[in-house]
């Protein structure tokens, strides 16, 4: 297995933990342990009875049945528990692709996707969405990728990097593709519930189709990256099996304080939700006002769901040296290079402090680029 570097993470391996402002960060604003405690009485007590040993392989059963309850028609004994999504991405891959399979991916997005799937051996193709055409889904291309030994289509809704969202129609008909064809959808679902307008919510993959597999974490509409805690969900009891025995080469199980902590935080996930919604809602009209301030530099595709967007940077030669610099200046935008659009940065609007390092941005905005 050969696995090229992670640019994201090396990227951010640099300057996140040194630069004053995130103003790139993927997930929303979090919380302490002491806020979760507080979201029911006796919560403080059972985390001081929580026993250290090992937990249950597929997680425990208290925090399946508050995953299960975030879909329609699959249910607790349906869930897998992952530390973090990145294990469930690297675990679902790795249990069902072997050399000779085809992959189909839609970018940009999470360079993991990619990665992750080409190291076992199978061949991936790109389904590229532009910003020219405004980030739509081409469904006729995606048909063109099809081939004979294609076995699995990954998709992102809401989408990392550029937070946009499928229309419901195109969803339904991406998944009406993959029926025709047998194909396993890997839907990577972690900015599920936090649609600007919960009206526009997809359901769950999982719930959909019955070759689905919804990935989840704790970490991004809800704000708790901390706890390290994902999931896959799907109905189709050979893919659980085979993710469950190559876990067993990973992790073999996930750490009870988290359990714990995370069932706790998705039983009153809709306070953590009012809250991250509310700060997204209210920074989003004051990156309006800046983009239409800096007309010159940047452009976007205004975001519909989760809290990054994807603009497009113009007048500046070399993006990645241009964030490089910033970060000097105490505020942090990651470079599109790292999805493979140098000419674009992913901005985060999701924590109660983007106002300041908005401002710090402005006040810098014309270093070298």
């Amino acid at each position: 297995m050969e696995l090229s570097p992670f640019r994201i993470e090396r990227f951010y391996a640099h300057y996140e933990h040194s630069t004053r402002f995130m103003l790139s960060s993927s997930d929303c604003q979090s919380r302490t342990i002491a806020e979760l405690l507080e979201l029911e009485p006796d919560a403080h007590e059972r985390l001081l009875e929580c026993w250290c040993g090992y937990t249950e392989s597929p997680g425990a059963p208290d925090l399946r049945r508050a995953i299960a309850a975030l879909y329609e028609r699959t249910g607790a004994e349906e869930v897998v528990v992952t530390s973090c999504a990145e294990e469930g991405i690297f675990l679902l891959y790795h249990a069902l692709l072997r050399a000779g399979d085809h992959v189909i991916v839609e970018t940009p997005c999470y360079e993991s996707a990619l990665e992750v799937a080409r190291s076992t051996g199978a061949q991936v193709s790109q389904w590229e969405r532009r910003y020219e055409d405004g980030w739509l889904h081409d469904l006729d291309a995606l048909a063109g990728l099809i081939r004979p030994a294609t076995r699995l289509l990954y998709l992102n809704q809401p989408h990392n990097p550029t937070g946009t969202l499928m229309a419901r129609q195109v969803f339904e008909d991406v998944i009406g593709i993959a029926r025709v064809h047998g194909l396993i959808v890997f839907s990577d679902e972690v900015y599920r519930e936090l649609e600007h307008d919960p009206a526009d919510r997809l359901p769950a993959a999982c719930d959909l189709y019955e070759r689905a597999v919804s990935l989840g974490s704790i970490s991004k509409s809800y704000g708790l990256p901390g706890l390290r805690i994902g999931w896959i969900a799907t109905r189709d009891a050979a893919l659980r099996e085979a993710v469950s025995t190559m876990k067993d080469y990973t992790t073999i199980c996930a750490s009870a304080p988290s359990e714990f902590l995370t069932a706790l935080a998705l039983r009153n996930r809709h306070v953590l939700l009012d809250r991250n919604l509310a700060i997204v809602r209210h920074n989003l009209p004051l990156l309006d006002g800046f983009f239409e301030r800096h007309p010159e530099t940047f452009q976007w595709i205004r975001p519909t769901a989760s809290p990054i967007g994807f603009p497009r940077v113009t007048g500046i030669d070399d993006v990645a040296r241009y964030c490089a610099r910033l970060a000097g200046t105490g505020v942090l935008l990651l470079p599109g290079t790292v999805y493979d659009q140098p000419d674009h940065v992913r901005i985060g609007f999701g924590r109660a402090n983007m106002p300041d390092a908005l401002e710090l941005l402005e006040a810098n905005l014309r270093l070298p680029g």
